[in-house]
């Protein structure tokens, strides 16, 4: 590990970095992790995007790290997605140390978003992938440092990522440990043409999740879900408004993202007519269509 100052592109702070060797063991995202009979492979692009994705040094174009994966936007410098296995039967609990931020060298770094979005304003580091959901099994403790990746954070507003959205990340992360659970999630921002301007990074007005596992029956079940912070974007000096999460169909992801998660969206509850539109999930009280 070394610390160095990426003055040779549009970041100023002094950030840390691992060696591109020291990524050698990352298995990444299992597509086969919920059995079998039940592959969930990474989403298709639409074919306009497809010239934006970052690509590897290696020439690949997904950075797989500890239990997740992730493919990235060149010109958003931002996740287009990112992929967790999570295991409730396996979690660990691993206290969260000093936050040391990495920078992937795997691609440009002028392709990632640094410290210097997120001085000074109220926008969180908000964590795409949830710190604790890969801190599973015997490679607990790397997970937890590989959650920590420029890569894997999107700016969040603070009363949505420490709020809101938390409640999501916990109402996921609970169900799948309290029934020891395995589950696939799938996360990301809707990048949006009229995003504002921030420091030279459009900020995402949307998060959405889409939250895989299997019931009971034995069949899947993928549960989409949409949050906004507009409202709170709109001057950082100061926020208003409500924000609520949404559930929505497989399909409206799809929309809004360019992506094209196949299969899934025949295992999408709201996929039936009656049940093809927003949901509003107040989690407070439960008013939601469950998992299971």
């Amino acid at each position: 590990m070394k610390n160095i100052d990426l003055k040779s592109t549009r970041f100023s702070a002094e950030i840390e970095q691992l060696s591109i060797t020291d990524y050698e063991k990352r298995l990444g995202y299992n597509p086969d992790f919920l059995g079998s009979s039940y592959s969930v492979p990474h989403p298709f692009f639409r074919p306009d995007l497809k010239e934006d994705i970052a690509v590897l040094k290696d020439g690949s174009t997904i950075l797989d790290y500890t239990h997740f994966s992730i493919v990235m936007s060149k010109s958003r410098r931002l996740a287009y997605y990112t992929v967790v296995n999570i295991d409730g039967a396996l979690l660990k609990e691993v206290k969260r140390g000093k936050d040391s931020w990495y920078i992937d060298p795997r691609i440009d770094a002028g392709e990632q978003t640094g410290p210097e979005l997120y001085a000074g304003n109220d926008l969180d580091r908000g964590h795409l992938v949830r710190r604790q959901d890969p801190i599973w099994g015997e490679e607990a403790n790397q997970a937890n440092e590989d959650t920590f990746h420029f890569t894997n954070c999107s700016p969040q507003h603070k009363d949505l990522n420490q709020k809101t959205w938390l409640d999501l990340e916990d109402y996921l992360l609970n169900n799948t440990e309290n029934f020891k659970l395995k589950a696939t999630v799938f996360t990301g921002p809707v990048f949006g043409s009229d995003d504002p301007d921030y420091r030279g990074i459009r900020i995402p007005k949307e998060f959405w999740k889409l939250a895989v596992m299997v019931k009971k029956d034995g069949n899947l079940s993928a549960s989409a879900y949409l949050q906004s912070q507009a409202n709170l974007i709109r001057d950082l000096d100061f926020s208003f408004g409500d924000y609520k999460t949404y559930q929505v169909p497989v399909t409206r992801i799809e929309e809004l993202t360019g992506l094209d998660f196949g299969e899934l969206r025949k295992h999408d509850p709201m996929a039936k007519p009656r049940a093809a539109m927003l949901r509003i999930v107040d989690f407070e009280h439960e008013n939601h269509l469950p998992l299971l």
